[in-house]
């Protein structure tokens, strides 16, 4: 991967934050979105755009073109930013589902829209989407959630076949993910079947691989040991 051009929004979060420091490993250079601020220091491999609402089509474009404009293209984008609800179809808020569609689904798209010129300009881009297992069947309580993931499956096997022999485009369907966050929120469950920030970010980087340049549309999971 050496001196490919990263994307990776959602950076500053406990995967994104795992994805960019293994890319960065592994020679990459990266630029990290995140509604969050950010006090980095930009470098010639690395800058992070902070205070980012990827929700919004124009903030999304104007970040992804300043950091195709700071290493001068633009090799892979990795859409991490999102977010997590658990609350039931009949007793919540139906403005829950909006939310979650907005956060999972708009983000990615926003994203995608903005990067694919750049992408199609390097000849080898690649798209790197963040799904769900959760999303192939949902349980009670993951309805607003689940449908905005497989919202995101779904935007994944389209762009896909649009850009098919110029972009691959990808989807990861993690199940629970190893974060402190996680732990916290269940704190009886066995962490040791999760599957971890490293583990994820090796799928995603192999995605981002030029290892991974027959592969496209696919959803593959990644379920730790559960």
């Amino acid at each position: 991967m050496k001196g490919q051009a990263i994307v990776i929004t959602g950076a500053l979060g406990a995967l994104g934050k795992v994805v960019a420091a293994e890319a960065l490993a592994r020679g990459a250079r990266v630029a990290g979105i995140d509604h969050a601020a950010s006090q980095l220091a930009a470098t010639a491999d690395r800058i992070e755009l902070g205070g980012v609402d990827l929700t919004d089509v124009a903030q999304a474009k104007q970040a992804i073109d300043k950091a195709a404009a700071h290493f001068g293209r633009l090799d892979a984008l990795i859409n991490i930013a999102g977010g997590f609800t658990f609350e039931t179809v009949t007793d919540g808020d139906p403005a829950t589902w909006q939310r979650m569609y907005a956060l999972n689904v708009a983000t990615a798209l926003n994203a995608s829209r903005a990067a694919i010129p750049h992408l199609v300009a390097a000849s080898n881009g690649r798209i790197i989407n963040i799904g769900a297992m959760g999303a192939l069947q949902a349980g009670s309580g993951m309805g607003p959630y689940a449908a905005s993931k497989a919202g995101v499956h779904r935007l994944t096997e389209a762009l896909a076949a649009e850009l098919k022999g110029k972009i691959t485009v990808n989807a990861v369907l993690p199940s629970i993910i190893d974060t402190s966050a996680n732990r916290a929120s269940m704190p009886k469950a066995e962490f040791a079947k999760w599957v971890t920030p490293k583990e994820l970010a090796d799928v995603i980087l192999f995605l981002a691989s030029d290892a991974a340049s027959a592969i496209t549309g696919a959803l593959l999971p990644v379920n730790g040991r559960v």
